[in-house]
């Protein structure tokens, strides 16, 4: 059989062939540098020649051939053809930006508004900016000069719209400037610019169609969705900013939470990706208030709902989950075959030291310890991770740490980004930081060793039987390119099925033997 690469600096994702035309989409003209200086590699999907960078957030820019005929999973507005005006997104950074822009776009369409696909053809533009790290923040204004330069007329939001005062020094044109999730900000500026059309004069409206359900748009596939569970952060991380763009924890309650999951189940939706800042931190805000949903009481709290989501009957996959002791009843759950056996915990490194001057949560924690009791409870458990090398301090000591770390814990999936400045992040002040040419270099020696042990692991699934969910479809090659348990959507890798048959379609679960596996991948076969 043979082997599909999937080695690239950018992996996005890539419309069906069956997608909906008339659908809302964004567009993202910018050149995505972002992805190659985010996070410099993710050794579960390529060489240490080509590094594949993910992302420490998990950046999903948004370009005009990855999202233009991406299906819309929880529209169902048709959104004809009329005199409406049209609104073109540019979407940077993580999925918790892209749930806003989907939020805003769903928004805009319930109020006549339609979204423009290019440049020409929107009336305005919103640029939704990342400023996670200096690239993003370049990134963003370069993206927002863009959209000056060949539209004029532009609204920017996001987590850069925290620097106004730069954005305006940089590009006074710019209509209106909001921070991250103000979403009626957004809604209020855009209207202002481009009066609400009205619905009553537009011959093509149809209220009986022109509708969208309590999903809302979605920019995503139709079978799975990110369901953001709260916002902001009450850590104090030394190298991140997030908490002074996005604020401190806000949860969402519960059965807030729970209506869109049912939502989504309902608009066809596999597989929800659970996002936040800090998952397991989810309900403390709200000190664990009880709501009612279903009928039934339930505390705005992690484990509750993990509870709930499972009873959907759909993938629930965790991301951003800190490796806090509570977290060891949510891998219970997982051994009971009641949530998808996969955590992505940002560890960040090993060296206590190191960890103690990140000042990051549960530092102190014996996480090698943590890994064995999860695997002990839930034997098949996948755990993804990112790391930080030549961090301010760090000694070639600390970094040896690191990698005897990861030996011993033999993580599925890790990405890895060499340390730098943010403006703004207590770590810019201090001492002794690591010259770039040794950063390269222990970044390097990282991803080598973790190419190994990601390439021993997947070799131990040969011979083996998984279910799996198909993403896309490869006529000409008659593969279905999928994902199994294992496998967040656009992080990490992928199992190509050979010699499917005309019934197997995008969004379907099959079962599937493992006939081969590379560093990254899985090759699998499948009898109908």
């Amino acid at each position: 059989m043979s082997k599909t690469s999937t080695e690239s600096v950018n992996t996005t994702v890539t419309a069906p062939l069956s997608a909906a035309k008339d659908t809302a989409t964004i567009f993202n003209p910018a050149a995505p540098t972002i992805v190659q200086a985010q996070s410099q590699a993710d050794a579960s999907q390529t060489d240490t020649k080509q590094p594949y960078h993910h992302k420490a957030n998990h950046n999903q820019n948004r370009s005009v051939a990855q999202s233009s005929d991406v299906t819309t999973a929880n529209a169902t507005a048709t959104m004809p053809v009329s005199s409406a005006p049209k609104i073109g997104f540019v979407s940077l950074g993580c999925p918790k930006a892209l749930v806003d822009s989907e939020r805003i776009i769903t928004e805009l369409s319930r109020d006549g508004y339609q979204v423009a696909s290019d440049y020409d053809g929107a009336d305005l533009v919103v640029v939704n900016t990342c400023g996670f790290i200096e690239s993003a923040v370049q990134e963003s204004l370069d993206a927002i000069g863009e959209a000056i330069s060949k539209n004029g007329k532009v609204i920017v939001t996001g987590c850069l719209g925290k620097e106004a005062d730069k954005i305006r020094e940089m590009h006074p044109a710019v209509l209106a400037v909001t921070g991250a999730h103000a979403y009626d900000e957004v809604i209020t500026a855009v209207a202002q610019h481009v009066p609400k059309p009205n619905r009553s004069q537009d011959a093509n409206y149809d209220p009986k169609i022109d509708l969208i359900n309590e999903a809302g748009i979605k920019l995503t596939p139709s079978h799975y969705a990110y369901l953001k569970i709260s916002e902001g952060c009450n850590h104090r991380c030394t190298f991140c900013i997030i908490p002074s763009l996005r604020g401190d924890l806000v949860s969402r309650p519960i059965d807030n939470v729970m209506n869109e999951a049912l939502a989504l189940k309902k608009a066809g939706v596999k597989e929800l990706l659970i996002i936040s800042q800090d998952t397991s931190a989810y309900g403390l805000d709200l000190k664990y208030k009880t709501s009612f949903w279903n009928g039934m009481p339930l505390k705005s709290k992690f484990y509750d709902l993990c509870q709930a989501l499972n009873d959907l009957g759909i993938w629930v996959r965790l991301h951003y989950v800190y490796p806090y002791p509570h977290v060891d009843k949510v891998v219970e759950l997982m051994g009971e075959k009641k949530l998808l056996p996969y955590l992505d915990i940002p560890f960040q490194h090993a060296s206590h030291r190191i960890l103690k001057a990140m000042k990051r949560p549960a530092h102190s924690e014996n996480t090698l310890a943590r890994i064995k009791a999860w695997r002990d409870i839930c034997p098949d458990i996948v755990i993804r991770s990112t790391f930080v090398v030549g961090f301010p301090g760090e000694t070639e000591e600390d970094f040896q740490c690191l990698l005897d770390w990861l030996v011993e814990a033999r993580l599925d999936r890790v990405g890895a980004f060499t340390y730098s400045e943010v403006e703004g992040a207590v770590a810019n002040d201090l001492p002794d930081h690591v010259p770039e040419d040794v950063k390269q270099s222990r970044y390097e020696r990282l991803m080598a060793l973790q190419q190994d042990i990601s390439a021993q692991k997947l070799q131990e699934k040969v011979g083996k039987t998984l279910t799996v969910l198909v993403d896309e479809i490869d006529s000409d090659e008659n593969i279905a390119i999928c994902r199994s348990y294992a496998d967040a959507p656009e992080i990490d890798g992928h199992v190509y099925v050979d010699d499917i048959n005309a019934q197997v379609k995008i969004g379907q679960f099959l079962t599937v033997t493992i006939d081969d596996a590379s560093e990254y991948d899985l090759f699998a076969s499948y009898q109908g």
